[in-house]
């Protein structure tokens, strides 16, 4: 079956705080911009509860937040489409990218497919999920009101996901595999100070156990090697993140791991593609670093395409 054949100057993968700024200055350029978005727009933004660091809101609630990010983002007539980029072929003034019944034809195209979080990989993790394991306290925490959850991770996600739990959680318990946190300061003291988080140190979890639901965790302790059970209704899992860079395989702009590797204009390697956000090679993953980000290629777009 022939695909149809759209044209626009700019191609955008992904709809996230990155991806959406980068169509905001893009199309602000008078060059003609699309969105591909295989889902909700917003990314992961959409699944924080409050969001406390981004300039110009005190406080604000992720979904709200992601709402006025788009309505900006379609200021200037940027359209948006739900689709599943399958792959992009690289030509010498265009580039093609791919969905499952089209094709757009785009002089620039911006990578902003995000992140997504790393599992343990451990025995019940995958038969679980969704009956006790979560990775979105925000979508799933109302399902544990009043019970036990733990919390696997130390970094800024599962402490500040910690956190809100307790809203609704009778306890949660946070278990690290280290001996002290990886978040910020100001998150781990609100932790300690909340009388329903525990922390378990220098643990990690062997195995998630329950037959309908989670019941119980197993856990090892890193420097003893002993081996308990701990009874949960839940487990919420933040041990990192990992590309959604599948679009890029074929490109040979990614490292070991799957990052893109982009310089501090978000060019790649190849002309004409740029990465944002959180699929690219960066040490900070933030709201305010993808907009920066998205900033940053809606602009180096426009610079490129009147090169050509």
């Amino acid at each position: 079956m022939t695909k149809e054949q759209l044209t626009y100057d700019v191609v955008i993968i992904g709809a996230g705080p990155g991806g959406m700024t980068a169509a905001l200055y893009a199309s602000r350029a008078n060059l003609s911009t699309i969105m591909i978005e295989k889902g909700a727009p917003g990314g992961e933004v959409l699944n924080t509860a409050e969001v406390e660091n981004y300039p110009g809101f005190s406080l604000i609630s992720g979904p709200e937040l992601a709402q006025h990010i788009y309505d900006g983002a379609m200021r200037f007539g940027a359209e948006h489409v739900y689709g599943n980029v399958e792959r992009i072929e690289t030509h010498e003034r265009v580039h093609h990218v791919y969905t499952a019944d089209k094709v757009y034809i785009a002089k620039a195209v911006i990578i902003a497919t995000g992140s997504h979080h790393r599992h343990l990989g451990v025995e019940g993790e995958e038969r679980l999920a969704g009956r006790g394991v979560s990775y979105c306290a925000v979508c799933d925490g109302f399902f544990f009101r009043n019970k036990h959850v733990v919390v696997v991770g130390g970094g800024d996600s599962a402490v500040e996901e910690g956190n809100y739990l307790t809203q609704v959680a009778e306890k949660v318990t946070i278990v690290h595999r280290r001996d002290e946190l990886r978040a910020q300061k100001v998150l781990q003291e609100r932790a300690f100070a909340n009388p329903k988080i525990e922390f378990i140190w220098d643990t990690v979890v062997e195995e998630i156990q329950g037959e309908a639901a989670v019941s119980s965790l197993k856990l090892r302790n890193v420097k003893t090697n002993e081996i308990s059970e701990l009874s949960a209704d839940g487990v919420f899992i933040y041990v990192g993140l990992l590309p959604n860079s599948e679009v890029a395989t074929d490109l040979d702009i990614t490292d070991e791991e799957g990052w893109i590797i982009t310089n501090e204009l978000m060019e790649t390697r190849v002309p004409g593609i740029f990465a944002v956000g959180d699929v690219r090679q960066k040490h900070l993953r933030q709201i305010a670093t993808a907009t920066g980000d998205g900033a940053q290629a809606g602009h180096m777009a426009y610079q490129y395409i009147t090169s050509l």
